[in-house]
């Protein structure tokens, strides 16, 4: 079948939040914590929600430390973040050739809403699913699920595109093809351990894969 609609991750695929989350983290937990985390210890805590990686540090202060984290994160927001190469002009692609293209991110939207702002891409999506729109994240099916339904779409038809393993195995558990990101922090080599559909070098990679041409 082909591809009709194409979903993506936020944080590490179209924007790059990665030392922003880094930072957040480690002035989170050092903040509780002085000298006790450092750069290494903070990089598994990417992708999984806020809630399930503070969890394992302390299940009573979750919440607090969730509020000093987005208060944090929120406020060195825009000194942070970066685009990647070619994901505008890709995006701005898919949209104007009517393809159905959403977001389906473990983010609260308010964060959300600013990094779509900061990147000009706000224009291009048709929705935006985020942490506060369901019950369970992914690797669990329903974000991905609650998209489609939103874009009348079916899993056949589509593909999501993710820089973490959530996304790689939240497509495959909803039934879509699946795309990861070869600029992922965690890495190229780990992310193919997951096995999705196709391996991007830049995000324009997708183009060909669709059928189109980029001339």
């Amino acid at each position: 079948m082909k591809i009709n609609t194409i979903l993506f991750d936020l944080d590490g695929t179209l924007i790059n939040t990665n030392e922003l989350i880094i930072a957040s983290f480690l002035h989170t937990l050092n903040k509780y914590y002085p000298e006790q985390y450092k750069r290494e210890h903070v990089i598994p805590f990417m992708g999984p929600t806020l809630t399930e990686s503070f969890s394992t540090v302390d299940e009573e202060r979750v919440e607090e430390f969730i509020s000093e984290y987005r208060r944090f994160n929120m406020k060195m927001h825009d000194e942070f973040v970066e685009e990647y190469e070619t994901v505008y002009e890709t995006i701005e692609t898919l949209h104007k050739l009517g393809y159905k293209i959403g977001i389906v991110t473990t983010k609260a939207r308010n964060v959300v809403e600013m990094g779509l702002s900061f990147s000009r891409l706000k224009q291009f999506f048709d929705i935006v699913i985020t942490i506060d729109d369901v019950q369970n994240a992914k690797p669990h099916p329903e974000p991905i699920q609650l998209a489609l339904k939103k874009l009348n779409s079916i899993p056949e038809e589509s593909i999501m595109v993710g820089d973490n393993y959530h996304d790689i195995e939240g497509g495959q558990n909803a039934g879509t093809k699946t795309a990861g990101v070869a600029w992922s922090l965690k890495g190229r080599e780990f992310l193919a351990t997951f096995k999705p559909d196709y391996m991007l070098e830049k995000m324009s990679d997708l183009l060909p894969i669709l059928g189109i041409d980029e001339n």
